[in-house]
């Protein structure tokens, strides 16, 4: 037997519900195929320097607003490392800056990833609201499969893995 289909899973985590359920998603996945996990959090540079562009924060703000999204991107990251904890399953945590799918791309390159998960349920949303600019770049552009989670019973599955 060769290698496995799923090894090394890359789960992209913004803070919304849907990233949380999908890092929920990626713990199971994990757990089930031994797999090694990485949970990626990326600063949007690009949105914070739109922001200074267009005079709605200053230079002295954008760089506060950098910082508090880093830290905000920690704390998630935290988050994920208590749920994959409590699962027994092994998670390597990264805070990276720039845009979105640029960074989720090079995070799987690095990590020679099989997997992406990226989130994509999300109760009360517009259909065509899910799937975000940055990830479609990520789906076109990633060399390996990317999964959208969709599932609505995740957190029961997780639960219960």
């Amino acid at each position: 037997m060769g290698k496995p289909l799923i090894s090394n899973i890359i789960v992209a985590v913004n803070g919304s519900d849907a990233s949380i359920l999908a890092a929920e998603y990626a713990i199971v996945l994990a757990k089930e195929n031994q797999c090694r996990l990485n949970a990626v959090y990326v600063v949007n540079e690009a949105a914070v320097r739109r922001l200074a562009l267009n005079k709605l924060l200053a230079r002295e703000e954008s760089e506060e607003y950098e910082n508090d999204l880093e830290a905000t991107g920690k704390r998630y990251l935290h988050y994920v490392k208590e749920l994959s904890d409590a699962k027994s399953v092994e998670v390597e945590l990264e805070v990276r800056k720039g845009a979105v799918s640029t960074e989720i791309l090079a995070a799987a390159e690095e990590k020679e990833a099989d997997l992406i998960i990226l989130g994509a349920w999300e109760k009360n949303k517009n259909p065509r609201d899910i799937i975000t600019a940055s990830y479609r770049e990520i789906m076109t552009n990633a060399k390996c499969s990317v999964l959208l989670v969709k599932e609505p019973l995740i957190e029961q599955i997780y639960k219960f893995a």
